[in-house]
């Protein structure tokens, strides 16, 4: 282990993981595995797009109130009895539902109303609220979705330069894009529906994945230092990768399990959000670990060097 002032040698380093084995010799697999997922998404969102929830293209909402409590799967099925489907969040100690589904002619609406109090019970109709979102709010909601992650990348960008180097920002946010785009392209390629919840878990994925790289990123910069003219950068970058390896596989197998439970046990209206989280936290430890460190060395060994100026970049 690393005392204190005396950081580990290499050969100490790689003695103390029995797995041990070179990441970033093998970068260039890496990132061949990342493309041969990524590509195909992007493919499928130009070719197949994504499949928007109601919150982006529009649709009915209805605030249903039981005069006793239920449960999603009898109104889930019951909407599908009547050909639709939807979000079903409950409420009020399971007797408020919120039914988010497709635009409903009057004619359907009826349908849907009449077959959820036969099969899954009897409701307040005074109580009934309805509310439609149009198209537009879909728009904005899409346009804002954006504005954040540009504006957040860029604050990043901005930190990781004041803190480390600019080349160090401009790897760390090719690694968020890679996880940005696995996420999207595995929704798209399984159409699976994407909500608001979904920009949601993408900007947390997005801080999740920065903080673990930043965490590895800070001991390439505190090992870089105390490199000798003699010494590999490469060999550098991948003794400082497992000085933090434990802590990555920690952090991530905590988050993984806490979300697994939230994906089997949340019920569907946290479903979505959820399974677009194990994808990114996953894609966010494998990206700091497997891309993010290595894109470092590849952007230092093609960033030309003033007269004068930083350490050469020997493999």
């Amino acid at each position: 282990m690393e005392k204190t002032g005396h950081p580990a040698t290499y050969d100490e380093v790689q003695k103390l993981h029995p797995l041990y084995f070179n990441i970033v010799k093998k970068r260039f697999w890496w990132f061949a595995i990342s493309l041969l997922i990524i590509i195909p998404g992007i493919v499928s969102v130009f070719m197949q797009g994504l499949n928007l929830g109601i919150d982006f293209k529009g649709g009915t909402m209805l605030d249903v109130t039981f005069k006793k409590a239920v449960t999603q799967a009898a109104i889930t099925d019951t909407m599908k009895s009547v050909g639709l489907n939807g979000i079903v969040q409950l409420s009020n100690g399971d007797t408020a539902a919120l039914i988010r589904t497709e635009a409903l002619e009057e004619g359907k609406r009826s349908e849907l109303l009449t077959a959820l109090e036969t099969k899954v019970g009897e409701y307040d109709k005074k109580a009934l609220k309805e509310d439609k979102v149009g198209p537009a709010m879909g728009q904005e909601l899409t346009r804002n979705a954006i504005y954040a992650l540009i504006i957040a990348m860029g604050m990043m960008i901005i930190y990781i330069t004041f803190r480390f180097q600019f080349v160090y920002a401009i790897s760390g946010i090719l690694a968020l894009l890679h996880d940005v785009l696995v996420v999207v392209g595995l929704f798209s390629l399984f159409q699976w529906e994407i909500d608001s919840t979904f920009v949601a878990a993408i900007l947390t994925i997005v801080g999740y994945s920065i903080n673990d790289t930043v965490i590895i990123f800070d001991r390439i910069r505190e090992n870089e230092a105390k490199m000798k003219r003699a010494d590999s950068y490469e060999d550098m970058v991948d003794k400082s990768i497992w000085q933090t390896m434990r802590r990555s596989i920690n952090t991530v197998v905590t988050v993984l399990i806490a979300l697994l439970s939230v994906f089997i046990l949340g019920g569907e209206s946290t479903r979505l959000f959820s399974l677009a989280m194990l994808i990114g936290v996953f894609t966010g430890a494998y990206s700091s670990i497997f891309i993010a460190s290595q894109l470092l060395l590849e952007v230092k060994k093609h960033v030309k060097k003033k007269p004068g100026k930083g350490k050469a970049v020997r493999a």
